[in-house]
């Protein structure tokens, strides 16, 4: 299969991409509404030595499979999500408006969309459905091993156009191409880092941990209401998620920022879990595609953004592991009006053209000469 060779670099996006990236801000179009499933695994092996035995993993999709004449699936993208959230994340105007619909990079019309909920996230099995501290110890590896069975097992998908994903997804992203190198054309990981998660990443986590597992409401996990430690938990989800300019244009003063901060922890109680976020930001402890970058072996673009306080630019990790990856290419997207931290990764408009470049580089050549004749 040709490929398109790539260079391998970090370049920091300039205001002026920026200017014209957003000369549409009416872009956002019309996109099919996603179908919702579920698929069960049955006796699912963690790797922590833990069975399940039926592990549930729900899934959206957009879209239909198409396969070739050899019978293999040439459309088929898969988008993961980040820590606490699911699918349905992507199913709002700023994101499946901008990529989803007819003419758009991922025009559903022609692309096989796939957005599971991970293990212990969204409407798949997790710990509050019952098990509570009993669920399985789940991590990256158990996650992104789950997404494949319902790929190729469950949907039928022996080959993927692009696995892409945000945070938690982007970081994911880089374990499916180390574990998977020949099964999908691209990977595009948006927020994240190709290292093991260390510093103010993991100690962030381990502060929303401790404050759950601490808690004498908490209970060993066989609590009747929320702890109050959940309070906490959503403080720290408030804090890392966007950036102190916004957060500052949004409260400038204590009275504005108390009633912020009081109002986001209200809405999370309403739908939050203890045992849940517990685990899911436990989840990053098996993370470390450090040692494996040189497997990567199809073109891949990872996004960051400069305001990201979980991912800043000034680690320099990114910018240095980049070169690893023999057809990787990153790109930082500058502090604007328009990023929101961490959460830039889910405003598709800031990097759909490098998407759509992405795209087009990776393209099998079967699928180039489809373009042409059409």
């Amino acid at each position: 299969m040709h490929r398109k060779v790539w260079t391998w670099g970090v370049r920091l996006l300039t205001a002026g991409w920026l200017v014209v990236t957003f000369a549409g801000p009416a872009a956002a179009a019309a996109y099919p509404a996603p179908t919702e499933a579920d698929y069960v695994i049955k006796n699912f092996k963690f790797t922590s030595g833990e069975t399940l035995p039926e592990l549930r993993i729900h899934y959206r999709t957009l879209g239909k499979p198409v396969k070739d004449a050899r019978g293999i699936v040439r459309n088929a993208v898969l988008i993961g999500h980040g820590t606490g959230g699911s699918g349905a994340n992507f199913i709002r105007p700023e994101f499946a408006g901008e990529l989803f619909g007819a003419g758009q990079p991922l025009d559903a019309s022609r692309f096989f969309i796939v957005m599971p909920d991970g293990i212990g996230h969204g409407k798949s099995s997790k710990p509050s459905d019952g098990l509570h501290a009993q669920f399985p110890r789940y991590g990256y590896t158990d996650m992104v091993e789950a997404q494949f069975r319902l790929l190729n097992d469950g949907l039928g998908v022996n080959h993927a156009r692009l696995v892409m994903g945000t945070s938690m997804g982007g970081m994911q992203t880089w374990v499916w191409g180390e574990q998977h190198p020949e099964y999908m054309d691209a990977l595009m990981p948006l927020a994240s880092l190709p290292t093991q998660v260390g510093g103010r990443n993991r100690v962030w986590r381990r502060l929303l941990i401790d404050a759950v597992r601490n808690d004498p409401a908490w209970n060993g996990g066989e609590y009747h209401t929320q702890p109050s430690s959940l309070r906490t938990a959503a403080e720290m989800l408030w804090l890392m998620g966007s950036n102190p300019v916004l957060r500052q244009h949004e409260a400038p003063t204590l009275a504005q920022a108390d009633h912020a901060i009081d109002e986001y922890v209200a809405d999370y109680m309403k739908i939050g879990d203890a045992n849940d976020i517990m685990y899911a930001a436990d989840a990053s402890h098996d993370y470390d595609p450090g040692p494996g970058l040189e497997k990567i072996r199809v073109p891949l673009l990872a996004v960051n953004s400069a305001d990201d306080l979980i991912n800043p630019p000034e680690l320099g990790i990114l910018q240095h592991e980049i070169g690893r990856v023999p057809h990787g290419r990153a790109i930082v997207v500058p502090f604007s009006d328009q990023t929101r931290g961490h959460g830039s990764h889910t405003i598709a408009r800031l990097w759909k053209s490098n998407l759509e470049e992405l795209l087009r580089d990776s393209a099998p050549a079967q699928d180039m000469r489809s373009e042409v004749c059409h």
